[in-house]
């Protein structure tokens, strides 16, 4: 594909419009016009088909998938080379999606060497988290005489995948993570003596009768004590609730930028994960929404971590409303060892909160079951804050204590079926989930 550049319209102009104007003043200069122009179309065309397929010498390799990261300057890097020519300068150029802004669209560069391999680099910055495809890569060049510019599209076939952004989280829960040695701004001791059992020893006086394993006193006839160990390695369930409710949109803290319910519910399951890895326990996934769509058994390492990441970037909130029967019924079938199930969802809807009470307290009996939801814009005590000074903010100020005392009502129906509820802000809520956890293992709840 070629286009005529700017040399070729000039020298068009400065060709043809003269002699054409004194063609028309002057009968005798007719026949000089038209050969000039004959003349300089068949440069034109020698030019055009001497360099047509000069951009064909040219290849390009890019990586099948692009890891980047939402709101964060990325590099997106090509290797090209030419086998047999040179290139004085080469334009090139990615098609990118909509959701994802590039500092620079074009790249220019030199190919002074042939059989050799250049990097070409894009600095982009994705607005959107999701997978997206680079389909093309287009070049540009101009003929040898510089009449024309020849173009060409080469066909990549690159995968963009758009991971949500975890640097805010870190910085706020870094110090969360750490229990080892004197670092850390929290410092989390175990309490009591452990559930594992880890062997019997010979019965020592203060030892607590409940400790005595009976059978084997009455084989030795003497006492034997069984000795406990603190459980190391335990499984963490994070359930995310993809339905209807978490399309809703709320803004980031100390940012303008606003994201779905379900995106902050992501991110903070990831967090989550990384907090599960630095304690040695297992880490796993459940998302659901009219049914249960993702199941990862839970397990840990690096390779794990990734394959949940890559099962969470995509989620999009669906539009129906969530069936927490079947995904009850789904957990129960799948788990048979205890463990920690934490849900990220919504009840703030009257109807949605009914359906769940009914069928929850089937899992809290062989599970520690944390129900978490972010908490209502507005939904508080009647009178705690500020007084209000108009009519209308005082009926925002009663529909947020109707919605605060509906979710207080759920909170104290759930603990009787010994389930935690918590009402999460939506500027610490990474980190809020985290600390809840670290409060778990600490106290040795599972």
């Amino acid at each position: 594909m070629i286009a005529p550049s700017n040399r070729l319209l000039f020298w068009t102009a400065a060709a043809i419009v003269p002699f054409a104007a004194v063609a028309a003043f002057t009968p005798s200069a007719q026949i000089i016009g038209p050969a000039i122009a004959a003349l300089l179309c068949f440069i034109a065309v020698c030019d055009a088909a001497l360099s047509a397929r000069s951009l064909t010498q040219l290849e390009i390799d890019a990586p099948e998938i692009i890891r980047l990261s939402k709101n964060v300057e990325n590099t997106v890097e090509l290797e090209v080379c030419s086998p047999i020519r040179t290139f004085k300068a080469v334009r090139f150029g990615l098609m990118l999606p909509e959701t994802i802004q590039a500092v620079s669209t074009d790249l220019y560069t030199e190919i002074p060497q042939p059989d050799r391999r250049y990097r070409l680099r894009w600095q982009i910055r994705p607005q959107e988290c999701g997978k997206y495809q680079l389909p093309l890569c287009g070049m540009e060049t101009a003929s040898r005489l510089g009449l024309w510019k020849v173009r060409r599209r080469v066909p990549i076939q690159a995968e963009l995948r758009v991971y949500p952004n975890l640097r805010r989280e870190l910085r706020s829960t870094a110090a969360l993570f750490l229990n080892r040695g004197d670092y850390g701004g929290h410092l989390w001791r175990q309490v009591s003596k452990g559930r594992e059992f880890e062997k019997l020893r010979e019965y020592i006086p203060g030892d607590t009768y409940r400790d005595i394993h009976w059978k084997t006193t009455a084989k030795r006839q003497h006492p034997v004590t069984k000795v406990y160990q603190i459980e190391r390695t335990q499984e963490v369930y994070v359930i995310i609730d993809s339905s209807r409710l978490s399309a809703r949109r709320i803004t980031l803290p100390d940012t303008d930028e606003t994201v779905t319910l379900l995106e902050r519910y992501v991110t903070s399951a990831l967090m989550l994960a990384m907090a599960a890895e630095s304690q040695g326990d297992l880490f796993g996934l459940i998302e659901f929404g009219s049914k249960p769509h993702l199941f990862l058994k839970a397990a840990r390492g690096k390779t794990h971590f990734d394959t949940c990441r890559n099962a969470l970037y995509t989620l999009l909130p669906e539009g129906s409303s969530p069936d927490f029967n079947e995904l009850i019924s789904f957990i129960r079938t799948r788990l048979r060892k205890r463990a920690l199930l934490v849900f990220l969802t919504s009840l703030d809807d009257a109807a949605e909160a009914e359906r769940f009470k009914e069928h929850i307290s089937l899992l809290s009996r062989h599970h520690l079951t944390v129900v978490n939801m972010m908490r209502p814009e507005g939904a508080a005590p009647l009178f705690s804050g500020d007084p209000t000074h108009s009519l209308p903010e005082l009926y925002d100020r009663l529909g947020g204590h109707i919605a605060w005392r509906r979710l207080h009502e759920l909170e104290t129906h759930l603990q009787t079926s010994g389930v935690q509820f918590n009402l999460l802000s939506n500027e610490h809520l990474s980190a809020d989930l985290v600390s809840q956890y670290m409060s778990i293992k600490q106290r040795q709840l599972i």
